[in-house]
């Protein structure tokens, strides 16, 4: 392109501007992100914190957790401190740059006076010159070329104009374009240098960050779960599709995340070799003679060693095998997570028929459950009371008595402060504050549930096979709420299943019917399976039968009085026409027929104005309704939408749990499902709700069974956090046959005439022809 220029940076101008820029924009946000801050300690949350001893232990395990946190944020600070000095150092650098013709002034440059004669500017040019001149000892190269220019500019008339018009005695200059690099970077002798830093920034370096960065993420799933690990729990769910507790415990430990070889962070001590034996002896029924693979490996057996210590409270050696206990804790809550979308995935993959067993509704419950148990360190069979500080066994003796019988946290809540405090006489006022202020900040959920069938014209109507939409609304409250109040009603809690034993069956003594349903392990629900053609359907069809064939009778009967009482009223109203107004028959008079034939076309013209009258009445409330349903039908879209965005926009902070064995910062979290207890199936996926602070509505979907008639399901909650706080409520349906697609429709119905009409427009050309316009012409 003409008068235009490339050019590499000589001077270094354009090479800083574009490296202030570069680090402006690296500073601002790495400032703002990475710059170590203090805590802000909320009053309302240093208030709620606990002073139990199990919470001071564990502030002290996390202030210990990070080691190098306090030189980490030093290095932190002083990288971003010396960044900021570079870069005001450069900002100030470039501010000093001077530029060839900026403000170019020819009188300033000579140091003479505007409007000064030939005379003074030669006289003033031949002292600085020799001055600037560079052959010189005071010369200066840069000064004496802009003094030369300043002459010309003043001596000759074509470079006057040109410094008159264009700023420069040279005239328009040439637009150029400055490449932000120095020269030396082009020049022959540093191109091997430069070809090689080049190499060894984009093929080497480059490479092995992508490269490292991309190995070590495959390997995870998106909640940070090792893919070999995932894979282990879905070989042993679908191989057992009936769990106990102590099994999802055992198959928990055998994570690859314990693994050495897999998990770098695992630390194995020589020390092992004597402790983690004792440790075994001392716990019962840990099944350590287990000869599956991975269970039987010796990081699996320690790992569920720990498990069962940390939910017994056992003491540990606080160098070695407490240090192993946190890390195994902290992992399991997310494994847990983990193994409920594994089952979750599988019950789907069964009722798509590309597996045989479908895992029954206490796998998946067995695996929630097992996650408050780890995070409070308690047994399944503990009770939910030693949750609260200072709370041991011996303290519950007194929670049983005859007059009292506390067992749940909500019972304990309500109590009257008297009775409370008399109940924990063997608390001191400070231990009894802190229980308090514990049982105080404990979730109080509100559960409803709400069935709808959307986008249909009868919501409330379920008809086969159609999506039923499930809304569970939660309201959380705290526990501080129904102190002292026993007006509020006790929670409905969650109906456990039997205890499932190590190979999978159900104890004690059920009914014939419940044991069949545990001995059919891959029953379907009841709506997935056609009626079997057995006496028993028969006589159900025959009932049926019956009961529709009375129905019809019952509306015959209804139509045929109908029609006898019309018929009765006709009558009594003629023989009123006929008789006089004291009794007596009036005699038919002859009435010409012209009359007759008048008098009807009057009642006909009558009936007829009337009747369009009650037409355009009509028309009118119809439009009336249809405005009110257009704007219905827009309010509801409306919230369609809202609660759309709300359920996108999930965040993962709630309310802190109080969690004193959990070597972490914990957060209230939440399962939701619906399940069918008759058959054990589950039909929902779990939705895991972490963010309920205030309130929440939670959408679970499913399709409605494919045959008319009354089901009972369950829709459940269970918390990740705390024990005894799960709920559940009954929904019934009432599942009506879905009605026949119609086949015949007014807008479908096409005429003759109007068929030939289109048939005609069809062969018509929308383009016009030369024929058309001479016949136009014509």
């Amino acid at each position: 392109m003409a008068g235009q220029k490339f050019e590499y940076d000589e001077s270094g101008a354009t090479f800083f501007y574009f490296l202030l820029s570069f680090l402006a924009l690296v500073l601002v946000p790495a400032t703002f992100y990475y710059w170590p801050r203090r805590k802000t300690i909320d009053p309302d949350k240093s208030f709620q914190d606990c002073s139990c001893p199990g919470c001071i232990k564990k502030k002290q395990i996390l202030e210990t957790s990070e080691p190098y946190r306090g030189v980490k944020n030093f290095l932190i600070k002083a990288s971003i401190i010396l960044g900021w000095l570079i870069l005001i150092l450069l900002a100030y650098k470039v501010s000093q740059f001077d530029y060839e013709m900026s403000n170019f002034d020819p009188y300033e440059i000579l140091g003479v006076p505007p409007g000064a004669s030939q005379a003074e500017i030669k006289k003033s040019y031949r002292k600085l010159s020799l001055i600037l001149h560079p052959d010189k000892e005071t010369g200066n190269e840069k000064a004496f070329m802009k003094l030369t220019k300043a002459y010309q500019a003043l001596t000759d008339d074509e470079a006057r104009k040109n410094w008159e018009k264009y700023g420069n005695p040279d005239g328009p200059g040439a637009m150029s374009f400055g490449i932000a690099l120095p020269s030396w970077i082009v020049e022959k002798e540093n191109s091997v240098w430069v070809l090689g830093l080049y190499g060894l920034v984009f093929m080497v370096a480059l490479p092995t960050v992508v490269g490292t960065w991309w190995y070590r993420s495959i390997k995870f799933s998106g909640d940070q779960v090792l893919l070999d690990t995932s894979q282990l729990y879905m070989y042993f769910i679908h191989k057992t599709n009936l769990m106990a507790l102590k099994r999802v415990i055992m198959i928990l430990a055998a994570s690859c995340e314990f693994d050495k070889r897999h998990n770098s962070e695992v630390v194995e001590r020589m020390s092992d070799n004597e402790e983690v034996p004792q440790l075994v002896r001392d716990i019962p029924n840990l099944n350590e003679k287990n000869k599956q693979q991975p269970l039987c490996r010796p990081y699996s057996i320690k790992a569920r060693a720990l498990l069962h210590a940390h939910l017994s409270r056992m003491v540990l050696n606080p160098e070695t095998l407490e240090k192993d206990r946190q890390f195994i804790v902290r992992r399991a809550p997310y494994l847990v997570l983990e193994m409920v979308n594994c089952v979750n995935n599988l019950t789907l993959l069964a009722y798509a028929g590309r597996i045989q067993k479908r895992p029954r509704i206490e796998t998946i419950e067995v695996c929630m459950k097992l996650s408050p148990l780890i995070v409070q360190a308690l047994w399944e069979y503990k009770s939910p009371l030693l949750q609260l500080p200072y709370i041991t066994e011996e303290n519950l003796k007194y929670f049983s008595g005859r007059k009292k019988h506390v067992q749940t946290l909500q019972q304990l809540a309500q109590m009257p402060e008297e009775d409370r405090r008399q109940l924990l006489r063997g608390l001191n006022d400070q231990q009894y504050e802190d229980l308090i202020q514990v049982l105080s900040n404990m979730p109080f959920i509100h559960f409803k549930v709400n069935t709808e069938v959307i986008d249909d014209e009868n919501s409330t109507e379920v008809t086969a096979g159609a999506i039923v939409t499930v809304t569970v609304s939660l309201k959380r409250s705290y526990m501080k709420d129904v102190f002292g109040n026993t007006s509020v009603r006790e929670q409905q809690q969650l109906k456990e299943p039997d205890e499932i034993t190590e190979e999978g069956e159900a104890t004690g003594e059920p009914k014939p019917a419940a044991e069949a349903q545990k001995k059919d392990v891959n029953k379907k629900p009841v709506w997935m399976k056609p009626p079997k053609k057995s006496s028993s359907s028969k006589k159900s069809k025959s009932k049926a039968h019956s009961k529709v064939q009375q129905a019809k009778e019952k509306a015959a009967a209804a139509a045929a009085a109908a029609a006898a009482t019309a018929t009765a009223a006709a009558a009594a109203k003629n023989q009123s026409a006929q008789t006089s107004p004291n009794g007596v028959a009036k005699k038919p008079s002859r009435v010409p027929q012209s009359d007759d034939s008048d008098a009807s076309n009057l009642s006909d013209n009558d009936d007829a104005t009337e009747g369009s009258h009650r037409n355009s009445e009509a028309e009118d409330n119809d439009k009336k309704v249809d405005d009110v349903d257009d704007d219905t039908e827009w309010n509801k879209f409306q919230n369609k939408i809202q609660k759309r965005e709300k359920l996108e926009g999930r965040s993962k902070t709630s309310h802190p749990v109080h969690c004193p064995y959990y070597p972490e910062d914990k957060q209230e979290y939440w399962w939701t499902y619906i399940c069918d207890r008759k058959s054990l199936s589950l039909l929902t996926a779990p939705s895991h709700v972490t963010n309920l602070v205030d309130t929440q509505d939670v959408q679970l979907r499913f399709t409605a069974p494919m045959w008319p008639g009354p089901y009972v399901l369950t829709v459940c909650l269970r918390s990740d956090s705390y024990i005894g706080m799960d709920q559940q409520q009954d929904i019934k349906l009432d599942v009506k046959e879905a009605p026949d697609v119609p086949t015949d429709h007014p807008q479908w119905d096409i005429s003759d005439s109007e068929s030939d009409h289109q048939a005609q427009d069809g062969n018509e050309s929308e383009f016009t022809t030369d024929d058309d316009e001479n016949g136009d012409d014509n």
